[in-house]
């Protein structure tokens, strides 16, 4: 592949990945290539139809978590923190955000998709056991909780607060559950948002007491 078609490519998974986590399996296939930079022309050559694009965002999303799984087994020592540098990464490839939105559009079982979904949930599940084996991860805290966790942090906040504000208290929140796990505390990113915060967001120029 050329390196623009390459690059077209990935800029509409990514697009389309976002937008799919956002607004849903039915997000307008124009807006995909808007975001991505393209012409709808070229989403459709790669992409003939909404089933193949939404395909190929799952595919590439199980791939990247997959590797992300790897690397962090690589690049730590600790068990733990490869779980949390896993986590972090999973959590920008938003595959747990996008794969609930498609599960009535596409059918998971389909050998690629599910051969995909495998090799993925058992690179995380090696890391997951590894943090077991050294007791840094409590016994009880399975593949399971760990997984939907990262899928109720993935999913986007409702409401009208601008989406990269719902990015940053994702990570914030994220770290919070690591935290919880028993990681090092480290320094919460993201913006500390109050009550009155929260109610301004909902209605701007409105205040909560309390």
């Amino acid at each position: 592949m050329r390196a623009d078609a390459r690059r077209n490519l990935e800029q509409l998974l990514a697009a389309a990945r976002d937008l799919v986590a956002e607004k849903g399996a039915g997000v307008a296939l124009d807006e995909v290539a808007h975001r991505a930079g393209v012409g709808i022309a070229t989403l459709y050559r790669r992409f003939p139809d909404r089933s193949a694009l939404l395909r190929g965002v799952v595919l590439d999303a199980l791939e990247q978590t997959r590797l992300a799984a790897e690397q962090a087994a690589e690049e730590h020592d600790d068990a733990f923190e490869a779980l949390a540098a896993y986590l972090r990464a999973a959590l920008e490839l938003r595959v747990s955000a996008v794969i609930p939105q498609v599960l009535d559009a596409l059918d998971l079982d389909e050998p690629e998709l599910a051969t995909a979904c495998e090799a993925s949930a058992r690179a995380t599940e090696r890391l997951v056991d590894a943090a077991h084996e050294a007791d840094s991860l409590p016994a009880d805290v399975t593949f399971a909780d760990v997984g939907m966790m990262l899928v109720r942090i993935a999913r986007p906040l409702p409401g009208p607060m601008p989406e990269e504000l719902k990015h940053e208290l994702a990570r914030r929140h994220l770290e919070l559950f690591i935290r919880g796990l028993g990681g090092e505390h480290r320094s919460l990113d993201g913006p500390e948002l109050s009550r009155a915060d929260l109610a301004d967001l909902a209605h701007p120029g409105n205040t909560l007491s309390g």
